[in-house]
């Protein structure tokens, strides 16, 4: 890897961009996807080794490459200090997710409480959301069930590139949450990202299972599978 080579790679992770270094073998040429042009069959490839998060070895006629994928850490950003999200967040952890809590309810946002592992902001939410930048790896969950806090942290997260979004709540209070935004400008196909009522549908009933739920979720829509929401959540509503 040259000089010049290794700044574009440093530079793209830097800006926390999803890159990936193709190198060819045996003669050692490199090319960086997507920022250099490819022959589309190699550029396809480059791109599902992003997708997917693995390296490969591809043959493509006379030429073999070794493509190694540089994705931006996965996160998830928890609104919401609340029992459900004490569950959650060590259930993530594993799951390879740097974990932010945000909560400006102090006594809510201890270390105590969320663990040692995970960042906590005591920002307001807008505010801790707009300095998080949620982009194309993050996943976002809003727990609180406090419109004053769940509402300005969906108004930032929904204008970002985050591939997962999702709210506690009840079909009937979803709807008013919809109203809400709808009247703060977003528009019908940004608040159609939003999974609510959060989680998959596995019966869950205790905090840990509605956990397991939402982690569920957000894995398959990382991995692109089904998206049902769970009836679970909307028992749950008042356990915020």
């Amino acid at each position: 890897m040259t000089p010049a080579f290794l700044d574009r790679l440093l530079a793209a992770r830097g800006a926390k961009r999803p890159v990936a270094v193709l190198t060819r073998l045996p003669d050692g040429a490199q090319l960086l996807h997507p920022d250099d042009t490819l022959p589309e069959p190699l550029a396809a490839e480059a791109a599902a080794a992003l997708r997917d998060d693995a390296a490969r070895n591809v043959t493509l006629g006379a030429e073999t490459w070794f493509i190694h994928p540089h994705n931006p850490p996965l996160r998830l950003i928890v609104v919401g200090a609340v029992h459900i999200a004490q569950a959650l967040v060590p259930m993530a952890l594993p799951l390879g997710f740097a974990v932010t809590v945000v909560d400006p309810r102090r006594a809510f946002a201890t270390e105590e409480r969320m663990g040692d592992r995970v960042t906590i902001s005591t920002d307001w939410p807008d505010e801790a959301m707009t300095a998080l930048a949620p982009d194309a790896r993050t996943a976002v969950v809003t727990l609180t069930h406090d419109p004053k806090l769940d509402d300005p942290a969906l108004e930032v997260a929904l204008r970002s590139p985050a591939f997962y979004i999702g709210s506690l709540g009840s079909r009937r209070t979803h709807a008013k949450r919809v109203a809400r935004l709808t009247e703060a400008g977003l528009t019908e196909a940004e608040i159609a990202r939003i999974q609510a009522p959060v989680g998959l549908d596995i019966g869950a009933v205790t905090a840990p299972e509605i956990a397991v739920s939402i982690l569920a979720q957000i894995v398959s829509s990382r991995r692109g599978g089904p998206k049902k929401k769970a009836p679970a959540a909307e028992r749950h509503e008042a356990s915020a």
